[in-house]
């Protein structure tokens, strides 16, 4: 491994027990999946602020502001090791304010409204799908953030608490 770490943060909006995903497309990352509603790299001055880089995501890629969601929250951070990397994901959630039209577009790709239930059957990223999974049955019940770390079985998640 060569030491290096890809830092990465993505949004998923939820509309009642609705998801907006992203079927990404042209990404350097990731590509033909589908993904949070908007997200990507850290800028450099962003590092040690991932709500900084996915606001940002989100105006660039849905043309949003912090105004049109509410409830803003990290809920995930997951890490994986592959192609000699260390990939930390920093998966926000909030709810898209009923007053802003839910009929996005993207400039990453195709945007499309999912029920909870049907995500499973979805083709993702290695991490976002496990975090989702865990998600649709644990973490849209609660309001705690989890730590997602991947084996050889998949991810395994445990709640970040502050001690």
């Amino acid at each position: 491994m060569n030491g290096k770490l890809r830092n990465m943060t993505a949004i998923y909006l939820l509309k009642e027990e609705q998801v907006l995903l992203l079927y990404r497309q042209g990404g350097r990352v990731v590509n033909n999946v589908w993904t949070g509603s908007a997200g990507g790299h850290f800028e450099p001055d962003e590092l040690n602020d991932p709500k900084a880089c996915v606001l940002r995501e989100l105006k660039e890629e849905l043309g949003l502001l912090e105004k049109d969601i509410e409830g803003l929250a990290m809920r995930y951070i997951t890490l994986r090791r592959t192609n000699g990397e260390i990939r930390q994901n920093y998966y926000f959630f909030a709810k898209l304010k009923d007053e802003v039209n839910e009929n996005l577009i993207s400039t990453e790709g195709t945007c499309k409204w999912f029920s909870v239930n049907e995500i499973h059957a979805l083709e993702m990223p290695f991490s976002a799908k496990y975090m989702m999974e865990h998600f649709c049955k644990i973490g849209r019940f609660t309001d705690k953030v989890y730590i997602g770390v991947t084996n050889s079985e998949g991810e395994e998640f445990v709640e970040l608490q502050e001690c």
